[in-house]
């Protein structure tokens, strides 16, 4: 067996992240030293993913190989060390407060990050599951990471979300590995490029599997009705590490259903968890009053147009992977305004906490607009409006109308808890009935204006530019995939 080492450099570039995360904190223990590394590494594993490109594939024994560079892999890595950037970013006031200890979260989010290259280089079953848990285990404890300062109200939230995260993901991994042990057991493959839904006497067998490996799959893009964990996971999380379960695991989620349902017959069981997951979430976030909820049980109904579109295998593979790269980036900006308006270290609140802070921030308003414009699929959201004519399209030609029906008619669901969070954000905050001299000093005085650190700023800009220029320009995304 040959290895191609240039191949493998974006691997490299990512665990190497974490590593040298770990020799910056035990050598310097410094804060900001830990972070610049950080920020290097994520940046060096886009850059080495963009480089390598498209090579040969490697780790083959025969003409079966494990680690396969193609168009979508190669994207996705950029996504992953982007996101996990960013998500740093959003996360640098809580560390500057000492929420939590820098070193051993940069180390986590790197491992994490590592698990989502893998996830898209795979090229077998074996390498995909265990990527898949290298991205989930990390966040685990990142969940429930938080340093409580004296005094400070010790709180169990971040503990409840953790253990109920680990407890879901634990059952949903074993019921992947019990579909991939069937798959194997009647047909004898592994390599994805192999995978077939089985003939002859262990067909059914084989196809039990194949169903297996969708569901333990879909308990990662939280699909209906294995969702539950979400919400309260997200809501008890820490908000930056809310945004990259909403974001990066969720994306590592959608590339292991693609590996499997472009090469197997699974629609029906795919077809059924979109009808599910689309439905469920849009109508359950309508009575949401909480912002990580809402945003949670969107996210939901956001993974159901995914599955709709991967409901067509093959075929549907481009739109939801457009749609993937479109979610993942409109997502982080509604996040990172929620951790812009919030103070360093707090939960997201309710609805009313956010009342005129698109006013108080004009320019954070303007990126909230932006990102659930782009999530309902209506101007000027056009990466979110061109993202979802993609999974439409797709359906209608490959003969799926009436799901193209179903996304139609939940995107207009969606519209109105989308349209009333962000109306919220620009309605003056009801008054006392006793005559104030000055109205506008009493808001300031009840609803300060928190400053903006520069990292999250940052982070917000270059996300939001990115979803804009994408949304202008959809076919640099399709020439990335093709």
């Amino acid at each position: 067996m040959t290895i191609d080492q240039v191949t493998l450099l974006p691997l490299y570039a990512a665990s190497g992240t974490a590593v040298l995360v770990l020799l910056m904190d035990l050598l310097f223990a410094r804060r900001t030293a830990t972070v610049v590394a950080f920020a290097a590494g994520g940046i060096a594993t886009a850059a080495s993913a963009i480089v390598v490109g498209v090579r040969p594939a490697t780790f083959c024994a025969g003409a079966e190989c494990s680690w396969v560079p193609t168009p979508l892999a190669v994207t996705m890595a950029v996504m992953f060390a982007a996101l996990t950037v960013g998500v740093l970013a959003l996360s640098s006031p809580s560390l500057k407060i000492g929420a939590a200890p820098a070193g051993e979260f940069c180390f986590l989010l790197a491992a994490s990050m590592t698990g989502g290259v893998v996830i898209g280089y795979a090229g077998d079953l074996i390498t995909l599951i265990v990527g898949l848990e290298t991205l989930t285990l990390p966040l685990y404890i990142l969940v429930g990471l938080r340093r409580f300062a004296p005094g400070e109200k010790v709180s169990t939230a971040g503990a409840s979300a953790s253990i109920t995260f680990f407890l879901i993901s634990v059952v949903s991994t074993a019921i992947a590995l019990l579909g991939a042990a069937l798959n194997y057991a009647a047909t004898g493959a592994i390599h994805l490029n192999h995978l077939v839904a089985g003939i002859g006497p262990l067909g059914p067998v084989a196809q039990t599997g194949a169903a297996l490996l969708v569901i333990g799959f879909a308990f990662k893009v939280a699909a209906v009705p294995l969702h539950a964990w979400a919400p309260p996971t997200y809501e008890g999380a820490p908000l930056p590490v809310a945004a990259y379960l909403s974001t990066a695991s969720k994306l590592g989620g959608v590339l292991a259903l693609v590996a499997i349902v472009s090469r197997l017959d699974v629609a029906p069981v795919v077809a059924a968890l979109a009808v599910l997951t689309m439905t469920t979430g849009n109508l359950v976030a309508l009575r949401q009053q909480r912002m990580v909820r809402l945003l949670a049980w969107s996210s939901i109904a956001q993974a159901g147009y995914i599955l709709a579109a991967l409901a067509l295998g093959a075929e549907g593979v481009r739109a939801a992977a457009v749609y993937a790269v479109f979610f993942v980036l409109l997502e982080f900006i509604a996040f990172g305004v929620v951790v812009a308006l919030r103070p360093p270290a707090s939960d997201g609140g309710d609805l009313l906490a956010y009342r005129g802070a698109g006013r108080r921030h004009p320019w954070l308003g303007a990126a909230w607009v932006l990102a659930i414009a782009g999530l309902a699929g209506l101007p000027p959201g056009l990466a979110g409006l061109f993202a979802k004519v993609t999974v439409v399209d797709a359906l209608i030609d490959q003969g799926w109308g009436w799901l193209a029906g179903f996304v139609a008619l939940n995107a207009v669901i969606g519209l109105a808890y989308y349209v009333r969070v962000t109306a919220n954000l620009y309605v003056t905050p009801p008054r006392p009935g006793i005559q104030v001299v000055d109205p506008n000093l009493l808001e300031a005085a009840t609803h300060p204006r928190l400053p903006v650190s520069r990292a999250v700023a940052a982070a917000l800009i270059v996300a939001a530019i990115t979803a804009v220029a994408i949304g202008f320009a959809p076919q640099l995304l399709f020439d990335a995939l093709s």
